[in-house]
Parts: structure tokens; sequence; C-alpha cells
């Protein structure tokens, strides 16, 4: 059975984050919700963008893992990937201090927010497309909201569509592919592959190719 919780205050889905209790698809509240039955020490809810709010770069990722960012309630912390993800964003000036896996680090982002295209952690790390859909809207609100917004990278082909999407653009319009660059609207968008542990340890995404990105990303923002 369910948890009960209390109901959302008015406006709770207006803006561009999910609330940490969103009700909107079904099958990821059930998995919350048994997720916090077994760790309830966890975050165990939505998973807000985290970052500069005057960012000029977004980073998109796919949705929070388990173990990961459901846990810590901070995109990325505490997975494989975010490993890497930080590791790059510091090493590119997109981030100070140190990353220890741990929200209560001092890892600042510099000119970059983290966002993810789904909030709340999906069974096997594989939303299904009802639910990206109705999680679309905050990722649409969220890059509205960023008044300096220039360069989108998306981690992952989910990533890509769901961005593509947000901004009323053809999916087909852009090609899938690591390091492909477009024009949509006024932003440059730059697809890599996500920075999992299936990627990187298949040796499908290197620390160079991943580096190369945010360097190019740079290269965009500083031109």
């Amino acid at each position: 059975m369910l948890a009960t919780h209390a109901p959302l205050p008015e406006g709770a889905l207006a803006g561009p984050e999910a609330p940490r209790d969103c009700p909107l698809c079904p099958r990821l509240v059930a998995y919350r919700e048994a997720n916090r039955a077994a760790r309830p020490d966890w975050w165990n809810g939505a998973v807000p963008s985290w970052g500069d709010p005057n960012a000029r770069l977004l980073v998109a990722g796919l949705a929070p893992g388990r173990g990961g960012a459901n846990a810590s309630g901070r995109p990325f912390t505490g997975d494989a990937a975010g490993v890497l993800l930080y590791a790059t964003l510091l090493k590119t000036g997109f981030a100070t201090g140190a990353y220890l896996a741990r929200p209560d680090d001092d890892l600042q982002m510099v000119d970059c927010m983290i966002a993810n295209a789904v909030r709340c952690a999906p069974p096997a790390n594989k939303p299904e497309a009802v639910e990206e859909a109705n999680c679309r809207p905050f990722l649409a609100k969220r890059i509205a909201a960023l008044p300096r917004l220039r360069v989108i990278v998306t981690l992952g082909d989910v990533s890509r569509r769901n961005v593509l999407r947000a901004l009323g653009a053809r999916v087909a319009g852009v090609q899938a592919g690591h390091g492909v660059e477009a024009e949509v609207g006024p932003y440059t968008l730059i697809n890599s592959y996500h920075c999992s542990r299936l990627n990187t340890n298949t040796g499908r995404l290197t620390p160079e190719m991943f580096e190369a990105v945010f360097l190019r990303a740079r290269a965009v923002l500083d031109g």
C-alpha cells in the first residue's frame, strides 16, 4: 500500500521543479514508496535541478539513479556517472571545490546548472514515454527560467529527445550521436553519450571524449 501524504499546495506543479512528492506518474510513485520503505534515510523523491541560477550552460541528464541522486537528493551525486561528470566540470571550469559524492561537500557549480529530463528515479533507470511526457513541462520551465542560458549539453538520447521536445523542436531535426551540435532557437545543443558506467566501462565514452564536449561548450560561451 502506498503511504499517504498531505495534499500538494496549490501551484506546486506550476514551477520549474517537481515537488518532492510529485504525484504525476503512478509507477514512479510506487517505486519511490518502495525505496522509502527499504531506505528511509534516503532522499526518495523528485530531485531538483542544481547549480547556478544565472548559468549559461545547462547539463541535461536522464533521471536520478536509485542509489545516486535518489539517495542524496542532488543530481549525479553518489553514483559512478557523477564521478566523471563532476571531474569534467571541475577540469573545464564549470565547477569549483571538491566532489565527495555527498550533498554536503563544498562542490559549487560555476555558470552551470544540472537538471534531469525525468525528476524521479525510474525502475532499472528506464523511464517510460508517458513519464517523460509528464515531466517534460518541468524541463521546459527550467530552461525558460535560466535568463542567460546559451548552451545545453544533453547526456544520452533520452535527454536529447526531451530537450528538443521541451523546446518545441522536431526530434528528427537534430541527429543523435556523440559530439553532434545544432542551433535550436537561441540555444546551442551539444550531444554527448551518457556518462554511465555502461558507456565508460565499455570504452564507448572515454574521459577525453567527454571533456571535449565541455571544452566545446566553453568555446561557444567564450567565443
